[in-house]
């Protein structure tokens, strides 16, 4: 169940790759209002900095939102056919507002997948698994209780 008005809710996040060959995925999952606009990043699987720019969408908005540190929200990329899990904190008043929740893709000296995944941002796809189009299989959000 939401909580009220200005306070968050934490999911388990569950991302599943596809079995491709090559280096780890970088994944990025934000949140963009109606317009699609980057309004907040939610976790960053991938930490050398040096890669970023190569998730160009949301390395415009990141690197000119100098205000928002991403150190304690990042992990480790993940290879074809590996999983990992993580938790998502999500500000109530961004859930059922129209806004999207955006998995983004790339893989060093492969494709880029913009909306590997994109939900709207609902009670009711914060719990349920959801087929990527690029680099993720699936995704399976749960609410921690």
């Amino acid at each position: 169940m939401i909580n009220p008005a200005g306070d968050s809710q934490k999911y388990k996040c569950m991302i599943q790759l596809t079995n491709y060959t090559g280096e780890g995925a970088y994944i990025v999952v934000s949140v963009l209002d109606k317009d699609k606009n980057y309004l907040k990043t939610l976790h960053v699987l991938g930490d050398d900095k040096e890669w970023y720019p190569d998730i160009p969408a949301w390395w415009q908005f990141h690197s000119s939102d100098r205000q928002t540190p991403i150190d304690g929200i990042t992990g480790a990329t993940i290879a074809g056919g590996e999983r990992s899990i993580f938790p998502l904190e999500i500000d109530n008043s961004l859930v059922d507002s129209g806004n999207f929740l955006r998995f983004e893709t790339s893989v060093e000296h492969q494709d880029y997948h913009e909306e590997d995944l994109q939900l709207p941002l609902t009670t009711e796809t914060l719990s349920g698994k959801f087929e990527g189009k690029g680099y993720i299989r699936y995704v399976r959000l749960i609410a921690n209780k």
